[in-house]
């Protein structure tokens, strides 16, 4: 899905060196829906030079020279591909978190009741984020608020469930 990102970025801003591009990344949040890293961002950013879906367009500043990069046709091309693709696509929530608790009567229940509280912390410390951003960012497109708006939503359920596996636990004790 980075490589849609990258793409579907340079076709809102032609001409955008690399760090532009990772920059708004970050800006807009969009760690929120795709898992990335500043290496991965590069490393993919060079496959998709490679692949001739980008041009690199090498220009000078005041200072220093800059590698842009444009979209080329077959980009364009790879860009409505994806969108399809990923368009249509219907996924299954998997948190690695589930795995576990297909075992948790194997595990031992003071040690199940840390992970569960940990869980409760990661996802409450996400709604803060997610918050944040919904009240502090005006670049915010309608879609992608709406998107932060449902995920914000699944991770207060997460942290009711979570609660009540809790109480579970201690109703069994």
């Amino acid at each position: 899905m980075i490589i849609l990102l990258i793409l579907g970025l340079l076709k809102q801003n032609p001409g955008a060196h690399g760090y532009e591009l990772l920059s708004l990344m970050e800006e807009k949040h969009y760690k929120y829906i795709v898992n990335f890293t500043k290496g991965s961002f590069y490393y993919n950013l060079g496959q998709l030079v490679e692949k001739k879906y980008i041009v690199k367009v090498d220009q000078r500043d005041s200072t220093r020279e800059t590698h842009n990069y444009n979209i080329t046709e077959l980009g364009d091309k790879e860009f409505e591909k994806l969108m399809f693709k990923y368009g249509s696509k219907t996924d299954y929530i998997n948190l690695s978190f589930y795995v576990a608790m297909l075992f948790s009567d194997e595990y031992k229940k003071e040690e199940l009741t840390k992970l569960i509280e940990i869980q409760i912390e990661q996802t409450k410390h996400k709604i803060s984020l997610i918050q944040l951003s919904l009240e502090n960012d005006e670049n915010i497109t309608a879609y992608f608020k709406k998107m932060l708006e449902n995920s914000l939503s699944h991770h207060i359920v997460n942290v009711q469930w979570f609660e009540g596996l809790l109480e579970d636990i201690k109703k069994e004790n």
